[in-house]
């Protein structure tokens, strides 16, 4: 009889079941987490210099734009450009002072400076021109001590160089400032001269235009020359977003040192969210610099003086994870759309979270190996930047949190009693126009509207 019953109940049970998931599911704007992503804490990976733009033919920034990128975004890097300079033997350095001032800014502020040339000074070229050409042999020694020259020049101006580029772009060819360099070129040039540069500061090279690691091969595999270069400088693009063992065996730091989307969407700037996560995550690099400070393509401003949202999507990284900070093992895509990774320094656990999907997500954490209690979320998203919310606290090691539709979430927390941070706002900057001479906004070498195989140059 029992069984009977239960027949007959049973459809219009399901009916009560089905109906209102199917009346409700379409309009369900949160999506359930498939995997909890998990934070160890004591599996350290690379240690993390920072991350960046260029201020490359932007003209001396005044001081609310550098309290914008490198205080309210956080950023802590800056990449000046070496202008060629034929008068730099007599002591003239008025090409380089609107870079010494970008510099004394960004530095004020928190930040670390390195300098790259895109062009020596013409006449130490074969062509005798800022544009194409290479080094002339004969001039080796002396463009050692022009690099050394501009080193010194910042030193004594209050801005000690983190690093200093022998070039930019050596394997491109462009109708800009530029100079064609080898892989057996750069070999030979910081074997015999590197030693006088890196007395002053730390060598970088090669700045490849897709970090092809057959550039810097030869100098690493010849142990005089390796021993002189810190740091491996590359771009990405048409490529190069890969790890690099005989770098990282010779003990030489990674940085990916340039790259730009001409595009201003926020999805192209979750795009730029995807790349960084990737560079931390896959290719174990450093740093991660963007290119252009201003410029309406591809700025974190544009030449009217709005700050675009892409600058808040590289302080979600930049402002929380600084430098000196190590990354630890995450779980990198616990989820469709979603992507992980994890920091730690100064007694703080840091975790970024990037929604690239268009709905919202309710992600579980799990972190392991230290104790945090709580977290502090910031957020940036179609209407948010770097926006503080509630505190959520940590249980057993777990927390959940929802991502909005296209978003970065941080998450910071005091590990082992250390207090978290208390939740500030992020002012918004006020608009301003472009400094005089500011950069040009596009990619000289192509008028598409993707980087994937061009070159920002700002000439």
């Amino acid at each position: 009889m029992m069984l009977k019953k239960i027949k007959r109940i049973l459809p219009f049970t399901l009916f009560l079941i089905i109906t209102p998931l199917l009346v409700l599911g379409p309009i369900l704007t949160v999506n359930a987490a498939a995997g909890v992503a998990y934070i160890v804490l004591d599996q350290t990976n690379q240690v993390i210099r920072g991350f960046g733009a260029a201020s490359v033919w932007c003209g001396a920034l005044s001081d609310q734009y550098m309290d914008t990128i490198y205080k309210a975004q956080g950023l802590s890097i800056n990449r000046c450009r070496i202008a060629p300079n034929d008068n730099w033997k007599s002591g003239n350095y008025s090409a380089w002072a609107d870079e010494l001032s970008n510099a004394k800014k960004a530095v004020a502020r928190g930040a670390i400076v390195f300098a790259t040339p895109w062009t020596p000074p013409a006449y130490m070229k074969t062509n005798k021109n800022t544009v194409g050409g290479s080094l002339s042999t004969s001039y080796y020694a002396e463009y050692a001590q022009y690099l050394k020259a501009f080193a010194d020049y910042f030193k004594n101006n209050g801005v000690p160089l983190h690093a200093i580029s022998i070039q930019n772009e050596p394997d491109w060819d462009p109708d800009y400032e530029g100079c064609t360099w080898t892989a057996e070129q750069f070999r030979a040039f910081i074997k015999s001269n590197g030693s006088v540069i890196s007395s002053s500061t730390r060598l970088m090279m090669p700045e490849s235009l897709n970090f092809n690691h057959a550039m810097s091969d030869p100098t690493l595999n010849d142990s005089t020359a390796a021993s002189l270069v810190s740091i491996i400088g590359g771009h990405l693009y048409g490529g190069g977003l890969a790890d690099y063992p005989l770098a990282k065996s010779k003990g030489k730091e990674l940085w990916m040192t340039e790259h730009l989307i001409n595009d201003q969407s926020l999805t192209a700037c979750l795009t730029t969210a995807k790349e960084i996560h990737d560079c931390m995550t896959t290719a174990n690099f450093n740093a991660y610099v963007w290119w252009w400070i201003i410029s309406d393509a591809n700025g974190l401003y544009n030449k009217s003086g709005q700050v675009q949202k892409r600058g808040y999507v590289l302080g979600q990284f930049a402002k929380f994870v600084r430098n000196g900070y190590y990354r630890v093992n995450a779980t990198s895509n616990p989820t469709t759309n979603i992507y992980v990774s994890a920091y730690k320094g100064d007694g703080k656990a840091v975790i970024v979270a990037i929604n690239s999907g268009n709905s919202a997500v309710n992600q579980s954490f799990a972190i392991q190996n230290g104790s945090v209690t709580s977290v502090a979320p910031f957020v940036t998203s179609a209407s948010d930047n770097i926006a503080a919310r509630s505190n959520l606290n940590v249980s057993g090691g777990q927390f959940t949190a929802s991502l909005p539709a296209q978003s970065v979430t941080t998450f910071i927390g005091g590990i082992g009693g250390n207090p978290g941070p208390t939740p500030t706002p992020t002012p918004a900057p006020t608009p301003t126009p472009s400094p005089s001479g500011g950069c040009n906004g596009n990619s000289s070498s192509s008028s598409s509207s993707s980087s994937s195989s061009t070159s920002g140059c700002g000439n």
